[in-house]
């Protein structure tokens, strides 16, 4: 996860803004990519008020591991929830 100063023109409030890169390589297929997206999109926005004003990044950097969608929202979730904590500190 990275995250860069917001550029927004005068009179705009500046707030944490999200940006997701899943590509397909790393998870092939389109409902796992999605389930990742959906989980992620939903922790940021129960800690976006908490995160300093900025643009943030989540990429995916490996093969998703063969698993249940289940299991792999509730990992997704606690890994991104521990981003966004570390971050909100």
């Amino acid at each position: 996860m990275t995250s860069a100063p917001n550029d927004l023109p005068p009179g705009q409030d500046a707030c944490a803004r999200l940006g997701l890169i899943i590509a397909k390589r790393f998870a092939a297929h389109a409902s796992t990519r999605n389930a990742i997206k959906r989980v992620i999109r939903e922790a940021f926005r129960h800690r976006r008020l908490a995160l300093p004003p900025k643009d943030y990044v989540v990429r995916l950097h490996s093969k998703v591991a063969p698993t249940t969608l289940t299991s792999l929202k509730r990992l997704v979730r606690a890994e991104v929830d521990a981003h966004f904590e570390r971050i909100a500190r």
